[in-house]
């Protein structure tokens, strides 16, 4: 069973992102934030969450790039449960009962997209608003294979 992991090459999602999502935890891609928006909605830091962030399940900050790889069980079975938290405390849902088929709806479909995928691929998200709602795409990035070269210390012993 796979998931992805937010992953941060530099600082630069500090920076663009209302609130980025922390470094290793899980992430999903969180277009029900955007169902009821337009385009008086995309400016800014609020733009670029929508453009192309990832939604992390512990900050529910934002990230750029997610890693595909595995979940175990009870990881997945606690994420369902924050998730249908966030959405009584965020959404208004009644309660977690009520909310927590969502979240695994949720939680299933990037699942779905992992499995897809081997594990240290990279997925990248990008929406739009179309005439129906929110519009998502996905990009995956295989990892590359690194020569040996590329970690070799070269210098003089004596």
């Amino acid at each position: 069973m796979k998931l992805a992991r937010a992953i941060h090459f530099d600082e630069s999602d500090m920076n663009v992102f209302h609130a980025p999502a922390r470094t290793g935890e899980w992430c999903i891609s969180g277009g029900f934030e955007f169902s009821n928006w337009g385009d008086g909605d995309l400016v800014g830091k609020s733009r670029q969450a929508f453009a192309n962030g990832w939604l992390g399940l512990e900050t529910f900050g934002r990230v750029t790039f997610v890693a595909v790889t595995q979940i175990e069980p009870e990881e997945l079975e606690a994420l369902e449960q924050g998730l249908a938290q966030h959405f009584v405390d965020l959404y208004g849902a009644p309660n977690v009962e009520a909310a927590l088929g969502v979240a695994r709806d949720e939680i299933t479909q990037m699942r779905d997209l992992c499995d897809d995928h081997g594990v240290n691929v990279l997925l990248t998200v990008s929406r739009e608003l179309s005439e129906v709602g929110v519009r998502e795409a996905y990009r995956v990035i295989e990892p590359q294979e690194a020569d040996l070269v590329q970690f070799a210390v070269h210098g003089d012993t004596g």
